[in-house]
């Protein structure tokens, strides 16, 4: 009962959940090592949960979507779970990350992205740094149950004894007493670790910067996008028609084509359907951007929750919301990026993505 198929396989309200999990990097990862608490009392815990839940299936009550762990208010803390593996205290250093993007045109025309992301940790106020250092106590108020909404930030240095409390424009300290407090733990930025859903756009981009899909086939980006964003009532729908609808188009837009390349042309069909069935689960209302992801700042929120510019003291002190507190960017959508060329893996890139 505490395998991750039993878990995410046995109960059909999970299989959104499972289809994440075995897309994601913890996807060798039990479910009960961070979704049980260590203990006595965490199995304690985690067995009257599952009744609730095993009631509410045969009872057919849960809620659909169902909420995520950290909305319900049951997730398991972090301290116990995550930072048995990842400790705050260690020092990160930095990480380059490069985005690859395509654009909606015959040639599927990519640029790319690379940053420099300042991880830091330990006494280096950098990212990790300034959130969960040596001695840093953040604390927040959410005004809806998903967290989305901050009006509220406490910060709290105990080794200079420095407190500062952030007030949203759109907020007084008064409307936030009545709101839920939160101490800020891992999760509340990297709140998707695991069960990761991506949005059409960024999904596309993903598969055919891994070379899943052919980028040499003409305006594959934007037909995939078109499919996955298609209304479909049921995956099972989805199965019969999407492929169906990638695959039309190339026989009566491009037949010389795809005579030569029908091959590649399913293949892509069927990986774009790939990204729908770990995305998508109408009956259980599950669609794009039901699960809001935190980390970042391009598809949702995340991280200008808080460092919008909006959040000040009384005495006009402001969350900082500049960009080269957490990265500095070497190349921003650029066809061919100088910086993968100095560093010598421009070419490994391409030779993938052009497959």
């Amino acid at each position: 009962m505490e395998t991750p198929q039993f878990c995410g396989a046995t109960c059909h309200t999970m299989h959104p959940e499972f289809a994440a999990y075995r897309n994601s990097p913890h996807s060798r990862v039990e479910c009960v090592e961070c979704h049980v608490a260590p203990g006595a009392a965490g199995w304690v815990s985690s067995k009257a949960a599952g009744t609730r839940q095993l009631i509410e299936t045969m009872m057919n009550t849960y809620r659909r979507p169902i909420p995520s762990a950290l909305e319900s208010n049951r997730l398991v803390p972090a301290r116990e779970t995550c930072e048995n593996c990842h400790w705050p205290q260690a020092f990160g250093s930095v990480r380059l990350r490069v985005f690859s993007k395509y654009a909606e045109d015959e040639a599927n025309t990519r640029t790319q992205t690379v940053l420099m992301m300042l991880v830091g940790g330990g006494k280096i106020m950098s990212i990790h740094g300034a959130h969960v250092g040596p001695g840093i106590h953040i604390r927040y108020a959410a005004a809806d149950s998903s967290r989305q909404t901050i009006p509220w930030v406490e910060y709290r240095d105990t080794t200079t004894g420095n407190v500062q409390t952030f007030v949203s424009s759109d907020s007084t300290p008064d409307s936030v007493k009545a709101l839920a407090k939160y101490e800020m733990q891992c999760v509340d930025c990297h709140n998707r670790p695991t069960h990761t859903f991506d949005l059409p756009d960024r999904a596309m981009d993903n598969t055919m910067a891994l070379g899943d899909i052919a980028v040499t086939l003409p305006y594959i980006k934007k037909n995939g996008v078109e499919a996955l964003k298609a209304n479909y009532n049921s995956n099972h729908e989805a199965n019969d028609k999407l492929p169906g609808s990638i695959i039309s188009f190339y026989r009566k837009s491009y037949p010389d084509l795809y005579a030569k390349r029908s091959q590649d042309i399913s293949q892509a069909a069927q990986a774009v359907l790939a990204i729908y069935n770990r995305n998508v689960f109408p009956d259980l209302k599950v669609t794009w951007g039901t699960y809001p992801n935190n980390l970042g700042h391009t598809d949702f929120p995340g991280c200008f929750r808080c460092h919008d510019g909006s959040h000040s003291t009384g005495d006009g002190k402001s969350i900082t919301q500049d960009c080269s507190t957490c990265h500095e960017p070497l190349a921003m959508e650029e066809a061919s990026p100088e910086i993968l060329k100095t560093l010598g893996i421009a070419e490994r890139i391409s030779k993938v993505q052009k497959q």
